[in-house]
């Protein structure tokens, strides 16, 4: 992915949404993946990007508890692993 995996790295919400489009729709050279695009809108929501909460929940709608609970996970995990300065937290949500 090359510039974006430089974006989603320092934590850019508009990155970080595209990932979950791409992941939601199977677009971008990426199969569809639910817990991933939950993930990435997730993180998209906690930096404050408008309308990533909403696809979060469009998301998690057609989801189970268990990956919902996964895709949380993965989320605080890559918070976790970041460098330098950290996107918010409090937003991480279903």
């Amino acid at each position: 992915m090359g510039i974006w995996d430089n974006m989603q790295s320092r934590g850019d919400a508009d990155a970080l949404y595209a990932l979950g489009i791409s992941f939601a729709t199977g677009t971008g050279g990426v199969a569809v993946d639910l817990v991933a695009a939950h993930k990435w809108f997730n993180l998209a929501a906690g930096a404050g990007l408008a309308g990533a909460a909403d696809a979060r929940q469009d998301v998690a709608d057609e989801m189970t508890p268990r990956q919902i609970a996964e895709a949380q996970r993965q989320a605080r995990s890559w918070l976790a692993a970041r460098t330098g300065p950290r996107i918010g937290s409090h937003a991480l949500a279903a």
